[in-house]
Formats: C-alpha cells, structure tokens, sequence
C-alpha cells in the first residue's frame, strides 16, 4: 500500500486537481535561437562557471539559476544577467541545459 492509497483511505471525498499532477520538468522558459555561451573562469583563485547571452526574460534566468544550483548542489549568484556557479561544472550544466531544448555554446578551454 503507497502513500496514494493511504491517503485515499483517509480522506475518500478528495478530489486532486488537475493542477497538481501536472508538474513537469521542463519550465515555461523562452526558449531562444542564439546560445547561451558557457564560459570557465578563475576568480581569486577559485573556479567559476558562467553562463551568459540570455534574451529572455530576466525572471525566467533566474529561475534557470536556481534551478540549476539546487540540482548541482552548489552555491552561486545572478548578477548583470549572467549565472554565475561556483566550480567547474561546465559539462553537467550543458547536458542539462539542451535537455531542457537550450541552444549551448561552449567558450573557452
């Protein structure tokens, strides 16, 4: 017995909105025609991954930027329209990004 079914015996009149089963991966995000260009810098010392060339809007990198750092576990910021992520994750956030149907370009190294 899942949780689906216990909880159905406990409250048998729910109804769940169809609202609710519809959470998808894929974000409304505007997707667009340039890349969005990935760069490698080293900052102090300490490596950093930037991404940068987004024309959408900025609300919409932001939630990329947190998505993407919740995903990798890792710290980073939005400034200047750009993501900035804390260490080399450059390959990781490529995969991730042309899953999500992004045109990624990569820059440098």
């Amino acid at each position: 017995m899942d949780l689906q079914d216990q909880l159905k015996n406990l409250f048998p009149d729910h109804t769940p909105d169809p609202e609710e089963n519809t959470k998808d991966s894929k974000q409304n995000l505007w997707l667009q025609d340039d890349p969005i260009l990935c760069k490698y810098e080293k900052r102090k010392g300490k490596p950093i991954t930037i991404l940068e060339g987004y024309t959408g809007a900025t609300e919409d990198f932001k939630k990329l930027a947190k998505e993407l750092k919740t995903k990798l576990s890792v710290g980073g910021s939005f400034k200047d329209d750009k993501i900035i992520i804390q260490g080399d994750y450059r390959d990781k956030i490529m995969s991730m990004l042309k899953d999500k149907g992004f045109n990624v370009k990569r820059v440098g190294g």
